[in-house]
């Protein structure tokens, strides 16, 4: 009697999600595009408001840390008001809460940037390639 094939799991069969589409858990590449587009609109952001008398030329309008401020505010308004970043948006992607079917709220949102913006959670990945920053808020960056 041959013995029957393990059966293959997809990444966020066990979160309820489908292996592909819309509602699938996100590929990296397309979460990492996203992130580098608000990382770049939050730089553009923050380098109209910044200049640096200590600084040279061109090196005077970079915005430094300061760009960490427009991106949070771009991922916590994004997040709570329309579910997912400009960069998100472009992307494809969306944030999704995994117990509740309710929105994601600022006090969730918030720790979930901040947790981000720290870039450590981000690269403590589990099994469904989620970051510590969707594990700890109980969220999923999905295909929308």
């Amino acid at each position: 009697m041959p013995l029957a094939a393990p059966r293959q799991h997809h990444r966020g069969e066990r979160l309820g999600l489908p292996a592909s589409g819309p509602g699938s858990l996100a590929p990296m590449g397309r979460r990492s595009a996203a992130f580098i587009i608000d990382l770049l609109a939050s730089g553009l952001v923050a380098g109209l408001f910044v200049h640096r008398q200590d600084l040279p030329g061109l090196a005077s309008r970079l915005p430094g840390q300061w760009s960490l401020l427009p991106l949070f505010l771009e991922y916590v308004l994004g997040i709570v008001l329309l579910g997912r970043s400009l960069g998100m948006y472009l992307t494809g992607l969306r944030v999704v809460r995994l117990k509740a079917p309710r929105p994601i709220g600022p006090v969730r949102a918030a720790a979930r940037t901040v947790l981000l913006l720290i870039g450590i959670p981000a690269l403590v990945m589990d099994g469904d390639l989620r970051g510590l920053h969707d594990r700890l808020t109980d969220t999923a960056v999905i295909l929308h």
